[in-house]
C-alpha cells in the first residue's frame, strides 16, 4: 500500500492525472455525407478535408471512425487504420430526414456508452446534426461551407429546410470550428447569429503533394476542380482569351467533373463556357472531364502555372494543394482568400471579373520562371507552417480536449 501524506497529495494527484492524460487514447468520430474510398462513392472537399485530419489525428495516437451516412448498405470496413461505417438512410416517405437523423442518434448512443467515441465532428452542410440530440457525446461543427453560405456568396435563393437544419445544428452545437474567418463571420451574418467560433484551417498531406524532378510544361496554365459558375469557371474564358492576345503559345488545361448549372439550368457548364472563348483561345484548351485524386499531382507537377477564379468557397484545399507542389497561383482575391495567399508573395489575388488584370498576372509569371520559383518556394513554405496534417490535427486535438472536459 502507497501511503500519501495530505501535504504530498494534491502535486501526487495532478502527477497521476497528467500521466494518465498523456497515454489517453482520444476516439474522435466524423459525421459526413461523404468520403474519399471507392466503397462510399463520389467525394468533394468536405470528404478530403475529413481524411487529412483523420491521418493526421491517427498520427497523435487518435482512434478515427467515419459515420458515413446515404450509403447502399449498413457495414464497416476499415481504411488505412481509420474505421468507415457506412450508414443506410431511412426510407420513409416525407420523414427519411428525420428517421435517418434519429438512427445516427442512437448509432452515436451506443458508441458512446461502449467508449468507441469520444466525441463527433460534424460539417455545417444542410445541418444533419439539427436534430440528433446524443445523450451525452459531445458535438462539434466545423464549418466548411453551408448550402445557406453558398448561397447567399451565388446570391441565389436557399432552400428553407436546409437553412432551418443548418442554424438549428449550429445553435445545438457543444463546439464550433470555422477553416477561415470569412466563412466564420458570413456564416454568422447568414443566420443572425453571434457565436463565437475557433479558426482551425482545411490541412493536406504534405508528403503526397511535393515537388520533384518533373519539369513544367511552359505556358500551361492549369484549373483542377469541378467545372461550376461558382468557382468562376464562367470568367475563366473571358481571362484565357485575354492571355492568348498576349501569348498565343498558352494552354489552358480544365481538370475535373462537369457541373450542371444552377441559375440557367443547362446540364453542362463546360458546354456554356465554350461560346465564351475566342475561336483561338479555343483551340487551345483541353478539357479531360473528371480524373482520379491520386492523378491530381500529376497535371499540378507538369502545370507552369495553376488558376482559381472562384467566386464561392471556405477554404479552398485545391490551393492549398497546388501551393504544396511549389506552383505559382493565380487565385481570386475575395473573403477566404488572405487566409490562404499573401498577395504578391506567394502568389497572386484577383478578382474574377477583372479580366485582363487577371490575364496580366498569369502572364508575368508565364514570362518570369525566376518568380515562379520564389512564389513557390514562398508556398510550399506557408502550407508547412499552416496547412500540414500534423499541425492541424494537432490545432483540433487541443479543441476537442476542451470541448470534452
Amino acid at each position: 500500500m502507497i501511503i500519501i501524506d495530505s501535504v504530498s497529495a494534491p502535486s501526487v494527484i495532478a502527477k497521476n492525472e497528467a500521466t494518465l492524460e498523456s497515454v489517453r487514447v482520444w476516439k474522435i468520430a466524423f459525421l459526413t455525407p461523404e468520403y474519399p474510398h471507392a466503397k462510399t462513392g463520389n467525394s468533394g472537399g468536405i470528404g478530403t478535408s475529413i481524411k487529412n485530419l483523420a491521418k493526421g489525428l491517427l498520427e497523435t495516437g487518435c482512434s478515427v471512425r467515419i459515420l458515413v451516412y446515404g450509403q447502399q448498405e449498413d457495414c464497416f470496413f476499415d481504411d488505412e487504420g481509420i474505421t468507415v461505417q457506412q450508414i443506410k438512410n431511412v426510407k420513409i416517405k416525407g420523414l427519411s430526414w428525420f428517421f435517418t437523423r434519429k438512427k445516427i442518434e442512437r448509432m452515436i448512443n451506443r458508441l458512446y456508452r461502449e467508449k468507441e467515441i469520444d466525441l463527433v465532428e460534424a460539417p455545417d452542410w444542410t445541418g444533419i446534426t439539427s436534430f440528433i440530440q446524443p445523450e451525452k457525446c459531445p458535438v462539434v461543427i466545423r464549418l466548411n461551407g453551408s448550402d445557406t453560405y453558398f448561397c447567399h456568396l451565388d446570391q441565389r435563393p436557399v432552400k428553407w429546410k436546409n437553412k432551418f437544419h443548418e442554424k438549428r445544428a449550429l445553435q445545438k452545437a457543444d463546439g464550433l470550428l470555422a477553416v477561415s474567418q470569412f466563412t466564420a463571420d458570413k456564416t454568422n451574418e447568414v443566420f443572425r447569429l453571434n457565436k463565437k467560433f475557433t479558426i482551425i484551417p482545411n490541412s493536406i498531406d504534405t508528403t503526397t503533394f511535393v515537388t520533384n524532378n518533373t519539369i513544367p510544361q511552359l505556358n500551361t496554365i492549369l484549373y483542377f476542380g469541378s467545372l461550376i459558375r461558382k468557382k468562376g469557371l464562367l470568367e475563366l474564358p473571358f481571362v484565357f482569351n485575354q492571355v492568348v492576345k498576349e501569348n498565343p503559345l498558352a494552354q489552358l488545361l480544365l481538370v475535373g467533373k462537369d457541373v450542371a448549372d444552377i441559375v440557367s439550368g443547362s446540364s453542362s457548364t463546360w458546354e456554356m463556357m465554350k461560346p465564351l472563348f475566342s475561336e483561338q483561345a479555343l483551340s487551345n484548351v483541353k478539357y479531360l472531364g473528371s480524373v482520379p485524386y491520386t492523378e491530381i499531382q500529376n497535371y499540378i507537377k507538369e502545370a507552369t502555372v495553376c488558376v482559381f477564379p472562384s467566386f464561392a468557397e471556405a477554404l479552398p484545399v485545391s490551393w492549398i494543394e497546388a501551393m504544396a507542389m511549389q506552383k505559382a497561383v493565380v487565385a481570386s482575391n475575395i473573403g477566404w482568400a488572405t487566409d490562404v495567399i499573401d498577395d504578391g508573395i506567394n502568389g497572386f489575388l484577383v478578382h474574377p471579373e477583372k479580366h485582363k488584370e487577371y490575364a496580366d498576372a498569369i502572364l508575368k509569371l508565364l514570362a518570369n520562371e525566376s518568380l515562379r520559383q520564389e512564389m513557390g518556394k514562398a508556398a510550399r513554405k506557408k502550407v508547412m507552417e499552416k496547412f500540414s496534417i500534423a499541425t492541424v490535427a494537432e490545432q483540433s486535438l487541443v479543441f476537442y480536449k476542451q470541448i470534452q472536459k
